[in-house]
């Protein structure tokens, strides 16, 4: 297999190689989207990806080279399977900040950039062009950690003048996925929250949460934490293709079971929904979850925003390839004629006859199990800054 890179400038270089080669963004969408044949280099060997959730690794969309494959008559060798790389990185801040009018949170905490579970539907992957690697195979595969989390998030809420508001755990990536367990960020960020008695909200499908019981049912009695568990489908089979490293639906059904009976609120979310896909089980995540004992519910239809709609694509052209045109047809009705709007108000859920349909089917279905209506808040009145050793006693 022969390589040739291309840059902007059209300058070609030469060399031999396979894996983790390079793709600009335009062109690539309607390629994905339509099925069209790879030769842009960057297709990855079922070998080199097995257990994982991307097909390819195309590079961001800041990149300005791409490299395309082509047949010179030498036999392509083997490539090997990509094992999970974690980089620390030093954060100057730990706490992230929003605007968003859409979304209950205005700030949020990721320990992890990249996630092991390697969904592929992930809304985050994008986020890996930041740092000059691919949101597919890359995003899975180099992982970066950040070993200072907690004692940042120390500094960051002892400030003078910081005012309590729900931090979001996990917002990009997930917090408990499998280098939590050698990692143990995520615990050390509950801890430091706990002590300052500071309200949270974990959005996590790893049943690894449990671990973190003994915390969290503390923190549940003081009103400062409610978990959300993502449920996106029951099917073994679906839930291994789209998020291979993810714990088996029926490992998370167990994790709102045992969190809800140590007393901590939690909402299932059935995201995302997928057109033709998954769609189908709404009424089944519900039921199943509200008899694990869910107080809340929500859901997401699908998102694809930048390098996604590729990735997506390209995942549908290998593990449904008949579905793939109905798939993107009713997602693009839903999103105003393209398969991404990321209007405030209906970017999670989208508009029109589909979207009004799956509205109408989740609040029916919501109503007949009896979720009840009003969402559980968390406390900020409980937050103090605790005394650090050395601290002068006040004398009153």
């Amino acid at each position: 297999m022969f390589l040739r890179r291309q840059g902007q400038s059209g300058a070609v270089t030469r060399g031999f190689g396979v894996g983790d080669e390079r793709t600009p963004l335009q062109g690539r969408l309607d390629r994905a989207r339509h099925g069209g044949s790879r030769g842009d280099g960057s297709r990855v060997a079922p070998e080199a990806r097995r257990g994982r959730g991307a097909t390819v690794n195309p590079d961001g969309r800041f990149e300005a080279t791409r490299r395309e494959t082509f047949d010179d008559g030498w036999p392509e060798e083997a490539e090997r399977s990509r094992r999970t790389e974690v980089t620390p990185e030093r954060a100057r801040h730990i706490i992230t900040r929003n605007a968003s009018p859409d979304i209950p949170f205005d700030r949020s905490i990721n320990p992890y950039r990249g996630c092991e579970h390697g969904c592929i539907y992930c809304f985050a992957r994008p986020n890996h062009s930041y740092v000059g690697l691919s949101p597919g195979l890359d995003f899975e595969t180099r992982l970066f950690s950040k070993p200072d989390a907690a004692a940042l998030l120390e500094r960051e809420l002892s400030a003078p003048g910081y005012q309590p508001r729900t931090i979001a755990l996990g917002t990009a990536t997930d917090p408990y996925q499998p280098i939590e367990r050698t990692h143990g960020l995520t615990r050390a960020v509950l801890e430091v929250l706990a002590r300052f008695r500071h309200p949270v909200g974990i959005v996590t499908k790893s049943n690894l949460i449990l671990r973190d019981r003994d915390l969290l049912a503390e923190m549940a009695a003081q009103n400062l934490v409610k978990v959300a568990i993502s449920v996106t489908t029951l099917d073994p089979d679906l839930a291994r293709r789209m998020e291979p490293r993810a714990p088996h639906p029926r490992k998370r059904l167990e994790a709102i079971r045992s969190l809800s009976e140590a007393g901590v609120p939690v909402m299932v979310i059935a995201a995302p929904l997928i057109p033709s896909l998954n769609d189908h089980e709404v009424e089944a995540i519900l039921e199943a979850s509200r008899a694990a004992g869910a107080r809340e519910a929500n859901y997401v239809l699908l998102r694809l925003p930048h390098e996604l709609d590729d990735l997506v694509g390209d995942w549908f052209t290998e593990h449904y390839p008949g579905r793939k045109a109905h798939v993107f047809s009713l997602l693009s009705a839903a999103r105003g004629g393209k398969t991404y709007d990321a209007a405030f108000g209906t970017r999670m859920i989208g508009q029109g006859s589909y979207a009004d349909l799956i509205r109408r089917r989740f609040a029916l279905a919501k109503r007949r199990l009896g979720f009840p209506e009003a969402p559980v808040r968390q406390t900020t009145e409980l937050f103090r800054v605790p005394p650090r050793v050395g601290d002068q006693l006040a004398l009153f």
